[in-house]
């Protein structure tokens, strides 16, 4: 696998560029270390506040531990003692010591997802590569959750949730979870070098990318039933949830191209044969994605979701989804050296830094209306560092090996 030579006037290449990814990336990190707690990291309002009676959310303490660990790796001061902060909450008050596995929240006793422990294990594989004296013992904890619980060999992926004990399962199979699955282990095959986890998200995206998504014309299916059979009116009567959309969402195709060409380098750094559908799935995510939801209501940015048909459903712009058009367009022109993706790449930081970064109140508005006004109807206040502050670090990195370890090679 040959890979073109980034063009020479690309901001890949610009000292000015980097320094204000670098910056940008300075700028995000002391927002976030507010949104400490007791049991772990809790959602922070749009002033960077933690709000009255704000506590501990899985989501928010693996991501925010996640993010710390490679501020940690960079040499940044100040963020190890919040890595070991995160790693005592998830083996503490968000760990169930009964069962075995992660609560929603430090209040939580119910289900548990395969999102959020994907995110658990992400966390603990960057921890570990940080350093971190108690990481392995969680890395240990979240692999033998995975591979106990959530893992389907006979699907090449994931179950959804279960309930607390383990004893009974969701109808439901979701493209969202294994995505980010996908990452995980991608994380997990260079905190362990173990490729098994590079196998195994290969599975998962000729299923969900190869299978499903290329036979819809390059768009992302999310929302199955358990025998893998597509839902296309799930949620319909809640069109706009923060998780399960109804219709398709072109920012997980976004994230999708984008890893699948991690997935593809990694693959051939472990000397493990390489699909050539993984390149050309990527390309055809990135192209339908971008086409289908930019300016898609006549007005500039990405729209959140998409009806089968490509036409707007949710018009709010989400931050997310632009953080993780920017990764892969980055990502695609490292790949390929192409021009569209050096012009894509600056549409949508020119749009970003327009419209969502905050230099008044800090971080990233993570929610515009359809005329791109600051809003909260899906997402209220600022909670995420995770999405906005590697779209300031991959354009700066090889597709592989991943975040954690790349960072710790420079």
């Amino acid at each position: 696998m040959k890979t073109p030579a980034i063009p020479h006037d690309s901001w890949l290449r610009k000292p000015a560029h980097l320094a204000w990814l670098a910056d940008e990336g300075m700028r995000l990190l002391p927002f976030a270390r507010a949104a400490r707690v007791d049991q772990g990291f809790a959602a922070l309002d749009a002033s960077g506040r933690l709000p009255e009676h704000a506590r501990a959310e899985l989501i928010h303490t693996a991501r925010m531990t996640h993010c710390f660990a490679l501020a940690h790796i960079q040499g940044i001061p100040g963020h190890a003692e919040l890595v070991d902060h995160g790693i005592a909450a998830l083996q503490g008050a968000l760990c169930d010591a009964e069962f075995g596995g992660w609560f929603a929240d430090a209040r939580c006793r119910g289900d548990k997802s395969a999102y959020l422990h994907a995110f658990v294990a992400l966390a603990a594989s960057s921890a570990a590569v940080a350093g971190r004296p108690a990481a392995p013992t969680l890395l240990a904890e979240a692999i033998a959750i995975l591979e106990t619980h959530f893992w389907s060999e006979e699907e090449g992926a994931l179950r959804e949730s279960l309930s607390r004990d383990w004893q009974r399962e969701e109808a439901y199979r979701g493209a969202n979870s294994n995505m980010h699955a996908t990452e995980a282990f991608l994380a997990l095959a260079d905190a362990t070098g173990d490729e098994v986890w590079l196998l195994r998200g290969l599975r998962i995206a000729e299923r969900l990318i190869h299978g499903h998504a290329a036979s819809s014309g390059q768009v992302v299916v999310e929302h199955f039933d358990r025998q893998w059979q597509a839902l296309p009116d799930y949620n319909e009567a809640n069109r706009a949830d923060p998780f399960r959309p109804y219709g398709s969402t072109p920012g997980h195709s976004f994230e999708w191209a984008r890893l699948l060409l991690h997935l593809e380098t990694a693959l051939q750094h472990a000397g493990l044969a390489v699909p050539e559908w993984l390149l050309d799935d990527a390309c055809g995510l990135f192209a339908r994605a971008s086409r289908d939801a930019w300016n898609a209501d006549g007005k500039p940015g990405l729209v959140y979701t998409l009806d089968w048909a490509s036409r707007p459903v949710v018009r709010a712009r989400l931050h997310w989804v632009h953080a993780e058009a920017i990764a892969a367009a980055a990502t695609l022109l490292r790949r390929t050296g192409e021009s569209v993706y050096e012009d894509w790449y600056r549409c949508f930081w020119e749009f970003s830094a327009s419209y969502f970064i905050d230099l008044q109140n800090g971080s990233w508005h993570h929610e515009l209306d359809s005329d791109n006004r600051p809003a909260s109807s899906i997402w209220p206040g600022k909670p995420d560092l995770y999405h906005a502050y590697q779209a300031v670090l991959l354009p700066r990195l090889p597709l592989a090996p991943g975040l954690a370890t790349a960072l710790a090679a420079v």
